[in-house]
């Protein structure tokens, strides 16, 4: 039971939880990380995903995430307000119940993280942490002090976000795409290996997709190493598609199971379910 509460923390919406990065191993070109721009998503945009967890090869439905994106304005800046919601099934509320949100406010012109709000509710673990990126000061005021940050650090779900506008069709298979993340009040240099393109099935449909794969510091849910592997659509959304892991015990799968307002036309799908 204890290893199934640690499954459903994936509802948390850490789409590359803590990866372990050596900026210097990167091989493909120069990224231009501080440079980049959205070109994927809109104000509006809500992605519907359902997690699956399997111990014996069959996979259970543990529960589910939404993620959705709103324009807004603070600080008399314009931002994009994204929330991620995660949340267990209710069949298994008895073992561990979680209730995770997960919020951020990208500047919509530098595609920066302004600020970041966590607040868990897993079983009776809560935690609330509110951040705010201070870019003049490159530092991040958190409940717990103020730390020195890079000049483009992203959190959890701006980095998500980030990725999307990645311009794939630059790298070749097997290059490495170096950022920066910060979250617990550490900064983590991090990247993520480009794969390749390969068509995808889901329980959504069928997909042409973009493949890459994070590097993962081996912990007490996740194994060490290229063992989760991310799906995106292989058109102008690159919306996220599936997410599969090992884990320490069982596995993990994430499927996008519904999208409403996104900024182009689905051209990646293939055929429904």
């Amino acid at each position: 039971m204890m290893q199934f509460k640690s499954v459903l923390l994936f509802l948390n919406i850490v789409f590359v939880l803590r990866l372990n990065a050596d900026t210097s191993l990167q091989t493909g070109p120069p990224d231009d990380f501080c440079g980049i721009r959205n070109t994927s998503f809109k104000n509006g945009e809500q992605l519907n995903y359902v997690v699956y967890y399997s111990i014996i090869g069959l996979y259970v439905n543990a529960g589910n995430a939404t993620l959705t994106t709103n324009l807004e304005r603070i600080n008399n800046r314009q931002v994009y307000h994204i929330t991620g919601v995660g949340k267990s099934n209710s069949s298994y509320n008895w073992i561990s119940k979680v209730d995770n949100r997960y919020e951020t406010f990208i500047d919509t012109g530098t595609m920066q993280p302004v600020k970041f709000i966590r607040d868990v509710h897993e079983g009776k673990h809560t935690k609330y942490e509110n951040i705010t990126f201070n870019r003049t000061a490159s530092t991040a005021i958190t409940n717990d002090g103020v730390y020195k940050v890079p000049e483009c650090v992203q959190d959890v779900v701006s980095c998500l976000y980030y990725a999307r506008n990645i311009n794939f069709n630059k790298y070749k298979p097997g290059d490495k795409i170096s950022f920066s993340m910060f979250f617990d009040n550490e900064v983590y240099n991090m990247y993520i290996r480009y794969i390749g393109k390969e068509d995808v099935k889901t329980k959504y449909g069928k997909f042409r997709a973009v493949k890459f794969k994070p590097l993962l510091i081996k912990g007490t849910v996740f194994e060490g190493g290229e063992k989760m592997s991310v799906w995106v659509t292989d058109d102008a959304n690159r919306v996220p598609l599936r997410v599969e892991s090992s884990l320490i015990v069982g596995s993990i799968k994430v499927d996008m199971m519904g999208y409403k307002n996104l900024r182009y036309p689905m051209t990646s799908l293939k055929s429904l379910r």
